[in-house]
This record gives structure tokens, sequence and C-alpha cells, in this order.
């Protein structure tokens, strides 16, 4: 279950959203669900909160998301070409205005040169065409804490890019 600060972060997002009438979704590797999981803790989510993808491997961040094999051979699974990617793979596949996407190393292991333990690479783009990308490095503060700080940094994106995105006006009728 979410904290309080993740709480407060989520239903200021569900807020903000529903009061444009804007959805999402989003692409989560070593979040594994947990930005969605926060959003759907919160009664009403389901008129912002569309689908989450939990993309954890290559293969799957490739067949679900539209990575290419290229992306992760030239710059590797936690990449900003690759939450980019993801990001707007989700966009893709899902009818949503927003989407966020995050792949990083939570730890203890998988670090690799250039590529240490708490690394987490972020992308939120939206159907308007609009893309914040960001990485943090969280260092080796445990997994919990890097996963955590990584749900706050997205949902902070994903309001960020709401805030800008123009409200969805009902159909007119003729």
């Amino acid at each position: 279950m979410a904290d309080e600060e993740l709480r407060l972060a989520a239903v200021a997002l569900l807020e903000l959203c529903k009061g444009k009438k804007l959805t999402l979704a989003t692409a989560e590797s070593c979040t594994g669900g947990l930005v969605a999981a926060t959003l759907s803790e919160i009664s009403g989510s389901s008129l912002v909160l569309d689908r989450g993808f939990v993309a954890y491997s290559n293969a799957a961040k490739q067949q679900m998301l539209g990575v290419t094999s290229a992306t992760i051979d030239v710059y590797g699974a936690v990449s900003t070409e690759c939450a980019e990617e993801m990001a707007k793979g989700a966009l893709a596949h899902a009818s949503v205005d927003l989407a966020i996407s995050i792949t990083g190393i939570a730890g203890p292991t998988g670090a690799a040169p250039g590529k240490p333990i708490g690394l987490v690479y972020f992308c939120a783009a939206s159907r308007s065409g609009r893309v914040i990308a960001h990485d943090c490095k969280y260092g080796d503060i445990g997994r919990f804490k890097v996963r955590r700080k990584s749900v706050l940094q997205a949902l902070a994106m994903l309001r960020e890019l709401a805030e800008k995105e123009e409200p969805h006006l009902p159909a007119e009728k003729s």
C-alpha cells in the first residue's frame, strides 16, 4: 500500500487529469507496476488510469511497447532512448492522452559499466507531442527506496505534462 506522500501525489495527479478529462497509461520496468498500483489505490482512478504495461524483460519491451532491438543493442534497456520508445509505445498501444515510462537498475544487482545501481530513466509523453525525459541517479540506497523515489518522480512528471495539456472538451451536439 502506498504511503501518505505517494497517495497525495497520486490524488493530485488524478484530480488534475479528471478536471481536464485526460487519461493515462504506464510503461514500467524496474518499478514493476508500482505507478499503476499507486494510482489504482485511489477510488475513482479508473476515470484516468486506462492501463499499465509491465515490461520487465527486453523481450517484453519489444513485444508490448515496440522498443526496437537496435535501441536495446546500441543504448541498452536502461537508457533515455529506451524510455522514450517505451512511452511512445504505450501511447501507440492505448487510447490515452499521457504515458509515463520507467526503466532502470533498482539493485542490489544489475549494475554495468556506466550504469550503476540506482540509475533510472523516465519519459513522459503526450498524444499532443510533448515529451519530457529525465534521469535520476539515486545511488545504492536500496531497492525499495529506488523504486519508491521512481514512483514519486513518475507522478511528478505526469503532473507536469498534464498541466501543459489542453482540457478535452465535450463533443458538440449536432
